[in-house]
């Protein structure tokens, strides 16, 4: 007599069904990178072997707290190791995106390199920049190597220690196998800033050697370091102080060397990293802490949401997502006076709040809907390219934003709370340009659209699916009590359904195309963020926060003052830096003035946020203004005309929500209070 299947069996095969159909999709999407690795040259195997080993640990970096959420909630138990292995694979990706990132020269770096026209002087700058970069790369490559043999001491390093530590497994590796990734980036990295270097005939073999050996000189002490650990020889302690010396005797001119590199066109994360690398010395600290930093940084959880979210924003971005939505809002509101500026608003805010980045947003969407407003919806063209250029970073104040999620990492406040507390002045942000925007369509006669009940119906359910993924990660943060790792994976998953199985607007081989977009983005992301962590940790440590706040409460006494000195400081750090450098960096600054001037952090963290939002629309340096104007293909000056009015209209709005603290405190006190 046959005995019935008990019913933990069948809870088990239902779950691991759709689990083999997943990883049968993973096989598949890899299918076409894999099908590129074909033996037509050695750089194209290469790159597309390191494409390949990148896309998939994203892939991973997704799957695994999908499957620890699917886990938990039917068997209590979820994916093994998952805690430890997740943040290390993203050791791995950051470091490959790093990578992928230089081969691409996408880099982020300060834009006062479009004002050089002179060929000459950029062809200059441009050998300059990249062989300085080659050589500090050597130097962090040597730092890695010296990290791994002092601080994770792998067995076959340690030809001298009779008693090596053990190693931690992370998975199925040890801990200082993931380790070994930091070299092996660092070199190839090196590597390809030496043969970006624009040189030709001899030059172009001897010159690029230079920052090699010149990095290997300079970074003596760690090869001591990586031959005997820290039980160094008597002649090694004494060549080691040498050095310590002469860094301390370069600190100044080297910091103002690599600030006047930063605005020739040098790779934010190469100047943060060697800032960090010559004041670390100089202070006879080891440089292989600023390895650890990077390692420290690319293995904390919280940082896992920042590739996975940015992934979200390129599948909307390269789907029609963009332009279903323009069409369901304008079908919803084309009838009320004004309707396509509420369109643009709202389509703008939506997408800059998945990719993180405003400059995404004006490219990706600067044309479809420019064509609706200059073309359909009659308004002016200096209106409208003001309007986009203008409305591309309002979504930095909404969840599930990048900068917010790195801001609450760095003020050490609750992400959540942060995002309850940037809803308000981002709503305050939106309506003020929407209302400027009904009031010039009022005044200019901008003709409106019938309302059509049939028709907004059938757009609103074609744009039904992207719609609701605000409604879903709201109730995955708020109802389900979900990690932000979890989160930001569940949206990927969600979205990548949506665009490749439901509206089919993104074909199975297109994907590693997208993957591809989004790597160096990424990359760039995560290298400043890593290698500016240790500019932070010395600033901390030299308590240099603390003493300017004490100076400023003597020189500055009241608070209104403060304040207005810190919107134009911040405004005019939104003009220079990148959003997530200026966080890394600037904000520790902040954070002990906005204490000693009794702040609210939360209220600190959305006036910096908001300051940088203007600071990018900022004459002369901007950087959407230079985005606009590469988009839209008018001249800079013209952009700064049309921009003008929409960025008054900020900077109002910036100093309500800097003067009002409970704009931004009484959100977060509603929603939490016990």
């Amino acid at each position: 007599m046959a005995h019935p299947v008990p019913q933990k069996t069948n809870a088990l095969a239902k779950l691991f069904t759709p689990v083999t159909k997943l990883i049968a999709l993973i096989t598949k999407l890899l299918t076409p990178v894999s099908k590129s690795l074909t033996p037509v040259g050695k750089k194209s195997f290469v790159r597309a072997f390191e494409d390949c080993v990148c896309i998939g640990a994203v892939i991973l970096l997704t799957v695994i707290p999908v499957l620890d959420f699917l886990l938990n909630l039917t068997l209590q138990k979820g994916f093994p190791s998952s805690t430890e292995l997740v943040p290390h694979l993203l050791l791995i990706a950051g470091l490959l995106s790093a990578m992928i990132a230089t081969r691409s020269k996408d880099h982020l770096s300060i834009g006062l390199i479009h004002y050089i026209t002179n060929k000459k002087a950029l062809r200059f700058l441009e050998i300059l920049t990249n062989a300085f970069s080659s050589f500090v790369s050597v130097i962090l490559a040597f730092a890695s190597f010296a990290y791994i043999k002092t601080a994770l001491a792998p067995p076959w390093m340690m030809w001298f220690d009779a008693d090596p530590h053990s190693s931690r497994v992370v998975g199925l590796l040890p801990d200082w196998a993931y380790a070994l990734f930091l070299p092996l980036a660092f070199f190839i990295i090196a590597v390809r800033f030496a043969r970006c270097i624009p040189l030709e005939g001899t030059l172009k073999k001897i010159v690029p050697l230079a920052p090699f050996v010149l990095g290997c000189v300079c970074s003596t002490p760690m090869i001591f370091k990586c031959v005997w650990g820290l039980d160094l020889p008597d002649f090694a302690w004494e060549a080691s102080n040498q050095f310590i010396a002469a860094a301390d005797f370069i600190k100044t001119p080297a910091v103002v060397f690599l600030i006047v590199l930063a605005f020739g066109g040098a790779p934010l994360f190469i100047v943060f990293a060697g800032v960090g690398m010559i004041l670390f010395q100089a202070e006879a600290w080891e440089i292989d802490t600023i390895i650890t930093d990077i390692n420290f940084t690319l293995t904390k959880p919280d940082f896992i949401s920042i590739p996975l979210f940015t992934l979200v924003g390129f599948f909307l971005s390269e789907s029609q997502a963009g332009e279903r939505l323009v069409k369901t809002f304008r079908s919803l509101f084309g009838w009320f006076p004004g309707g396509m500026i509420i369109v643009t608003v709202i389509i703008c805010a939506f997408f800059t709040t998945f990719t993180g980045a405003s400059g995404v947003t004006i490219l990706a969407l600067g044309g479809i809907l420019f064509a609706v407003l200059s073309e359909k919806g009659k308004y002016p063209a200096d209106f409208s390219t003001g309007l986009i250029t203008s409305s591309g970073s309002i979504g930095l104040l909404f969840p599930p934003s990048l900068p917010i999620i790195l801001v609450g990492i760095t003020i050490q406040q609750n992400i959540l709370h942060l995002f309850e507390a940037g809803v308000v002045p981002g709503l305050i942000l939106t309506a003020a340009m929407i209302v400027f925007g009904v009031v010039v369509s009022i005044k200019t006669k901008i003709p409106v659209e019938r309302f059509n009940v049939s028709g907004a119906l059938v757009s609103l359910k074609g744009s039904f699916f992207e719609i609701m993924l605000p409604v879903i990660l709201l109730y995955g943060y708020i109802g389900a009590g979900l990690s932000l790792v979890q989160i930001s994976a569940i949206a990927l998953v969600y979205i990548f359904i949506v665009e490749v199985f439901i509206t089919r607007e993104i074909k199975i081989k297109e994907v590693p195309q997208i993957f591809t977009k989004a790597i160096p983005i990424i990359g760039g992301i995560l290298a400043i963020i890593a290698l500016s962590k240790g500019i932070s940790d010395y600033v901390v440590y030299t308590q240099a926060p603390e003493n300017f706040a004490r100076w400023l409460q003597g020189a500055v006494s009241s608070k209104i003052v403060f304040l207005l000195i810190l919107n134009l400081a911040l405004i005019l750090v939104g003009c220079f830096m990148d959003i997530f450098s200026a966080i890394v960096v600037v904000l520790p600054l902040v954070i002990p003035l906005g204490a000693a001037y009794g702040i609210d952090p939360l209220h600190l963290g959305v006036i910096f946020l908001i300051n940088l939002e203007a600071g990018f629309l900022t004459p002369p340096i901007g950087l959407n203004l230079f985005l606009a104007s590469y988009r839209f293909k008018r001249p800079f000056v013209e952009i700064c005309k049309c921009v003008l009015p929409f960025l008054i209209i900020q900077l109002v709005v910036v100093l309500m929500v800097t003067y009002i603290p409970d704009l931004s405190t009484f959100l977060p006190g509603v929603l939490n209070a016990e």
